[in-house]
């Protein structure tokens, strides 16, 4: 099967399936003919578990474990089950604390902030964990991609260096300088490339492109 009959049958779209791939819980066999992607009967088996499993909110390094017999699928329960009752009481912590923050008349800029803060750090420190919408806004996702980019730019930009330094040379032997200068051009034409390309990712990624496979 291809992918978009795969995408019709499962009811999980293109990219959480190649999501699921790059993330080791699906490998699906390559054509010899075209070194397409095939995909059968097992693969949609596959993702209709991890389908459910993710409907669960089970994360997938538990779905991992799983699937590679680590665990049994009791044993992944009973873990996942003790996440989120610890997750329900967390909730429970914060709804009592935006129920109290119901009545209160005051606009935001005239919040004794501090003051609640210091009653949420109380119940932290019994083990309530709230939410950090500061801390999400920062996502590991994002540091692979940079670095990635800030390695490349500095290789090329050595070598841009490299040529354009080459290009102050006298030698007799050295090539024209056009020629270098061309080819000081290219590790150039590659930083924008890359930078281009990072700048799309922090997109994707922004849009949530893989945080839709959270909702399966």
């Amino acid at each position: 099967m291809k992918i978009n009959e795969v995408e019709a049958l499962v009811g999980i779209t293109r990219k959480n399936i190649r999501f699921y791939e790059s993330e080791g819980l699906l490998t699906p066999r390559r054509n010899a003919e075209n070194g397409y992607r095939d995909y059968g009967d097992a693969e949609v088996e596959v993702l209709k578990r991890i389908k459910l499993m993710r409907k669960l909110g089970v994360p997938l390094a538990e779905i991992r474990q799983m699937q590679n017999g680590t665990h049994t699928v009791g044993d992944g329960m009973r873990r996942h089950l003790i996440s989120l009752e610890r997750d329900r009481d967390n909730l429970e912590q914060a709804i009592q604390l935006c129920s109290k923050l119901t009545g209160c008349r005051e606009r935001l800029g005239d919040l004794d902030a501090g003051a609640v803060l210091e009653e949420m750090e109380v119940l932290e420190q019994t083990g309530t964990t709230f939410q950090n919408k500061q801390r999400q806004d920062f996502r590991i996702r994002y540091v692979a991609p940079v670095a990635i980019t800030l390695v490349t730019v500095l290789v090329m930009g050595a070598l841009t260096g490299l040529f354009l330094w080459l290009s102050t040379l006298d030698a007799p032997d050295s090539p024209p300088v056009a020629i270098i200068l061309i080819c000081a051009a290219l590790p150039i034409l590659v930083i924008a490339g890359v930078v281009l390309a990072l700048m799309q990712r922090i997109q994707e990624i922004g849009k949530g492109e893989e945080d839709d496979a959270k909702n399966y």
